[in-house]
């Protein structure tokens, strides 16, 4: 039968046909019943040769449908023969049942039914969420699909494209910029010549060092480089903890002052532009936290290297007079000020709350002080400052002060930058024009978008920054007896009498105040202590242990609760014993919490330390808390951070 008819039949068409005959035949035997009969036998004929028709079609269908069936699954048999994909079926005790010819080439085993996944693939874990895991097995990388429920795992070499990610990884642009610190000030006491040459040898053991990591460097300035590396060349130099560091200030050790770098590094970013605007970001840290030190931003994570140097005291008050004079502009936009410092307030910040207050009211301003409680360490200068009716009234609640903002508030943080630290916090969510001044080390976390910012690590308090800036907002300007007292109670307890951390700029600082009235009999006044206070912080001093020779660790009484003043003083006490170059002091705040105060002779980075436990501070001075932590568990802790970074 030819085929094309097999081919155009649907059945559908013959009935419409039929029914369409039928039709006529009715009307020609009603014409004629001889036309009918003629009729009838040519439908009949018509139905059989149909009924023929779809008989052969059905047979030849069949025929077909055997011969696709069994072509797909001959086919299917050697697609899962030859699949460069491994197939393994397991029951119930992950023993397997039947794998694919594949396995056998993977594994080189040529019997694997029976076996357990644990013998086979030792290092194949899952958990029951998990649909996909890697394996690395006889040197190859596979990804595993895991379809618990039909008890199968499919197995797929992956080895190229990990090499090819890792390789991605390791091409990553990386950028940096280097910054020589203080040029500058070296300069100042050297000839032309010797200046020039001191530059140059800097500049010589910088590129010598970018040669040996094949890093590509230009110089942009008499003090600053750009370095371009890749991610694998920046991992050395990690590694090698940015040993420049230590060269360049190694080399010019035999000056009065060394010379030191700063670096800011950026890795991560999504275009060289943005790599730019991270490294610079990260330089200005490092240049914030005192220099002498690498800041890296790689993704999210910032991290450290170096700071073994203290800041070094810049010699001209220029920075100091520009701040000041747009410190006075601001107050002169805003229509009033509020001035906050740090939880459990100390004199230093206290004393600089009431010279920004005093600043404010040069400029007939009004301004107030954000205070919470009166702790310790500032009662009895507290006493005086009730004692002043004017005074008194600048002191206010933190939710007091909630309702004080306006569009035109300005709002001033002193001693401290973090916004985890303020006293109110919700008070830099509110306010929209924010300054910072500050003398800590910059921490990763900064107030967000300040108006103005006033940070230098170098200065021995935030109170020395804020007399310098209340020199520049009058050319005759009176201080009352109370501020400059307190003023200079914040200076003489953040340099221990001025033994620590203490320039030139410090003792003029001091000298203005105390003519300006200034007590220094009442200053003493204030830092007496009670013979309690003296006795709690002998105890936690005779608890003390030696680690690795030149550090003291102390711990107080686990049932007793202490203040950061007695643990500070501790850490301050241990540090006079002879052979002592860093102290270490752990004991439990009021809330449950752990604080650990931390203070060393300048050539172990306290801060450093205090940073990788969740705090900050100083090179020389750092602290930390901690909560939900016994004391054993912290000091264990402190433990293993001193020995990761003695090592």
């Amino acid at each position: 039968m030819p085929k094309f008819l097999l081919k155009r039949w649907y059945g559908l068409h013959m009935v419409l046909a039929l029914s369409f005959c039928l039709l006529l035949l009715t009307i020609l035997t009603m014409y004629h019943w001889i036309y009918g009969a003629i009729g009838i036998v040519c439908v009949i004929g018509l139905v059989l040769f149909s009924l023929y028709l779809e008989k052969g079609f059905q047979r030849d269908l069949r025929m077909y449908l055997a011969t696709i069936s069994h072509r797909v699954k001959k086919a299917g048999e050697g697609v899962i023969q030859e699949l460069p994909i491994g197939i393994v079926l397991y029951n119930e005790e992950k023993a397997i049942e039947w794998t694919n010819p594949y396995m056998q080439t993977m594994t080189g085993e040529e019997v694997l039914i029976g076996k357990t996944l644990s013998e086979v693939f030792p290092e194949l874990k899952w958990e029951p969420e998990q649909e996909q895991v890697e394996l690395i097995h006889d040197g190859k990388v596979f990804e595993v699909l895991v379809r618990p429920e039909e008890r199968l795992l499919y197995f797929t070499e992956i080895t190229e494209y990990k090499e090819l990610q890792s390789r991605y990884n390791r091409e990553k642009p990386a950028v940096a910029i280097i910054h020589i610190d203080n040029l500058d000030e070296v300069g100042q006491v050297m000839d032309d010549q010797s200046r020039t040459q001191l530059s140059t040898s800097v500049a010589g053991v910088i590129n010598e060092w970018a040669q040996k990591h094949e890093i590509y460097l230009r110089r942009t300035g008499a003090d600053k480089f750009l370095a371009v590396m890749d991610r694998e060349t920046l991992s050395k130099i990690e590694e090698g903890r940015f040993d420049i560091l230590d060269v360049v200030r190694e080399m010019t050790a035999d000056n009065k002052i060394p010379i030191t770098l700063s670096i800011g590094v950026a890795a991560g970013g999504s275009s060289f532009v943005q790599l730019g605007q991270i490294a610079q970001s990260s330089l200005d840290i490092a240049l914030g936290r005192g220099g002498d030190q690498a800041a890296m931003k790689v993704g999210n994570k910032l991290t450290f290297y170096g700071g073994k140097s203290n800041a070094v005291e810049k010699r001209t008050r220029v920075r100091a007079r520009v701040i000041a004079h747009a410190l006075r502009d601001l107050i002169h936009e805003a229509d009033h000020v509020i001035v906050m410092g740090h939880k459990n307030p100390d004199m230093d910040s206290i004393g600089a709350s009431l010279g920004v207050w005093k600043a404010v009211r040069l400029h007939d301003k009004p301004a107030y002080i954000v205070l919470d409680e009166v702790t310790p360490a500032i009662e009895r200068l507290m006493q005086e400052v009730y004692a002043n009716e004017e005074v008194a009234q600048a002191f206010v609640t933190p939710e007091e002060s909630l309702d004080l903002v306006t569009n035109r508030t300005l709002l001033v943080v002193v001693d401290t930058h973090r916004p985890a630290l303020v006293i109110e916090p919700r008070l830099l969510q509110e306010t929209s024009r924010i300054m910072v001044i500050d003398h800590h080390r910059r921490a990763e976390d900064f107030v967000n978008d300040p108006v103005l910012i006033y940070l230098e690590p170098y200065a021995s308090s935030t109170a020395e920054l804020v007399t310098e800036l209340l020199q520049y907002q009058s050319d005759r300007i009176q201080i009352e007896n109370l501020i400059a007292t307190a003023l200079l109670a914040g200076i003489v307890v953040d340099t221990k009498s001025f033994a620590f951390r203490t320039g030139s700029r410090t003792f003029e600082a001091a000298s203005f105040l105390r003519r300006n009235g200034a007590d220094t009999s009442s200053v003493q006044r204030f830092l007496k202590e009670d013979l309690d206070q003296f006795v709690r912080r002998a105890r936690i001093v005779m608890n003390t242990e030696i680690f690795r020779e030149k550090m003291a660790i102390a711990i107080g009484n686990p049932d007793e609760a202490y203040t950061q003043v007695e643990v500070a003083q501790a850490a301050e006490l241990l540090l006079t014993l002879s052979g002592i170059h860093a102290a270490f002091v752990v004991a439990k705040r009021g809330d449950g919490a752990v604080m650990i105060s931390a203070r060393s002779l300048g050539d172990i980075n306290v801060q450093s330390i205090m940073e990788q436990m969740g705090g900050g501070g100083h090179l020389t001075g750092a602290a930390t808390q901690i909560a939900d932590i016994t004391i054993d568990d912290a000091v264990s802790q402190l433990k293993d951070v001193l020995e990761e970074a003695a090592s």
